[in-house]
């Protein structure tokens, strides 16, 4: 059994330990994560109209990008396991709080809305901890790129089983005469069991030790900005996640809108639910057997074109034919693709940075970057919604995805940019290599 894990997965001796310990903490949060987002947005829509969770997005993703600066602060000074441990822990205390504010009767569109947050803010963030410390653990990037899928495919599986909870959620809640907000209980328990595993799995994990300086806040968070900027590959993939990003939440505010309406009656968080199941189980299968091998195919370089050009046939197809069908589908493909081949992608190209300031790179790039660009598309849904309305014009979504197809099409372009400068940006000083050769049997403490 070992042995056709190992010929499966593409594992080497000494590998299968940490890859089920590693995949165990993204299988429980992915859980977690799935049961408390589709609670959270399926109680928000019913509790206020649909284009006010723009607000809630540019609160949400302003609110990760001035937190994230602390968090740029502690990545890459203290422990990865220790940082990663403790905001478990974190979590499971706030999952607590809000469960005992449903019970004292606070306004449900106010718990819904912190629970929108929450959920947000660890999509975000436990990516953020959990893949620098992998990095760190696998840090030679063939190893990353060959790994990395396998872990991943452990979230899908947890997202299964969350979206699952999530979909028989009402009528199994509704037998049991019980309310939905009861799930975050679920949530608390599953964090303090991940805190438990990470202090049993990883207790013998050695990671190398980065050196420290003394550095003002400032010199911190431009560290990021300054690798970006200076290192041409990373300085056009800068251009294209904001793109992208803008264009993203764009596709995901039109499918909102547009099934919110078509589920007025009811049936809503059964629907959003299996919607994100299906994406999950199809993203768990490629993400687990084709992603390293598209990878090998087109190399890092050329993987990123995937999820851009995807998303800008399937935005065609919604102006094209404005449905249901459509909207759902350009939601689902963009997800897809982010997901497997854009997401692995990235954290491969990423270990070719210095664990010294990896963390602070990679908080630049998936948080600052990120964040911007949804507040970006937020900013233009919310504007083109408010002309519309405003103007008596009833399609005025063909405004909105229209922009977004542009910023596609410039993503696109800025990536055709990074990879004609992606071979001499190798030679930048700032990408000089740690030690080579060190496996991950040298990692451990017998």
């Amino acid at each position: 059994m070992q042995n056709l894990l190992y010929r499966l997965f593409r594992l080497r001796q000494g590998e299968l330990g940490l890859v089920l310990v590693l995949g165990f903490l993204l299988l429980a949060n992915s859980i977690a994560l799935e049961v408390s987002d589709v609670v959270a947005v399926s109680g928000f829509l019913s509790q206020v109209e649909t284009p006010r969770i723009l607000i809630v997005w540019i609160v949400d993703f302003t609110l990760l990008i001035l937190t994230t600066g602390l968090q740029s602060l502690v990545i890459d000074r203290f422990q990865r396991v220790s940082v990663i441990r403790w905001m478990i822990f974190g979590f499971a205390l706030i999952y607590i709080v809000l469960r005992l504010m449903f019970t004292l009767g606070v306004p449900g569109w106010l718990n819904y809305t912190l629970l929108f947050l929450l959920s947000d803010q660890q999509w975000l963030f436990f990516p953020l901890v959990f893949w620098v410390l992998a990095n760190d653990i696998f840090n030679d990037m063939t190893q990353a790129k060959r790994i990395f899928p396998v872990i991943a495919s452990w979230g899908f599986v947890g997202q299964i089983i969350g979206l699952g909870l999530a979909a028989a959620a009402p009528s199994l809640l509704a037998r049991l005469h019980v309310q939905s907000y009861e799930m975050l209980t679920l949530n608390a328990f599953i964090y303090l069991v991940v805190y438990m595993v990470i202090g049993i799995g990883l207790r013998n994990i050695v990671v190398r030790q980065t050196a420290k300086k003394t550095e003002s806040i400032q010199e911190t968070l431009s560290e990021g900005w300054g690798f970006v900027r200076e290192v041409p590959a990373f300085r056009y993939l800068m251009l294209s996640i904001l793109g992208i990003a803008a264009a993203i939440i764009i596709v995901e505010y039109h499918f909102l809108v547009v099934t919110d309406a078509y589920f007025a009656g009811g049936g809503f968080q059964t629907f959003y639910s299996l919607s994100r199941l299906a994406v999950t189980i199809s993203a768990f299968a490629v993400q687990s057997l084709l992603t390293s091998r598209i990878m090998d195919k087109l190399t890092v370089k050329n993987s990123f074109f995937i999820l851009p050009i995807s998303m800008a046939a399937m935005i065609a197809w919604v102006l094209a034919i404005p449905t249901v069908v459509s909207a759902t589908a350009a939601l689902m493909i963009s997800r897809l693709m982010k997901q497997t081949v854009d997401e692995s992608a990235k954290k491969s190209l990423q270990s070719l940075v210095p664990e010294e300031r990896r963390g602070r790179v990679s908080i630049f790039m998936d948080s600052y970057l990120f964040s911007g660009g949804i507040i970006l598309g937020c900013l233009i849904a919310g504007g083109v919604t408010l002309v519309g309305q405003a103007m008596g014009i009833s399609q005025f979504f063909y405004g909105y995805l229209a922009i977004a197809f542009l910023f596609l099409i410039l993503a696109i372009w800025t990536l055709f940019q990074m990879r004609n400068a992606y071979d001499s940006s190798m030679l930048n000083w700032r990408l000089k290599r740690r030690q080579r050769g060190s496996s991950v049997l040298d990692k451990l403490e017998f």
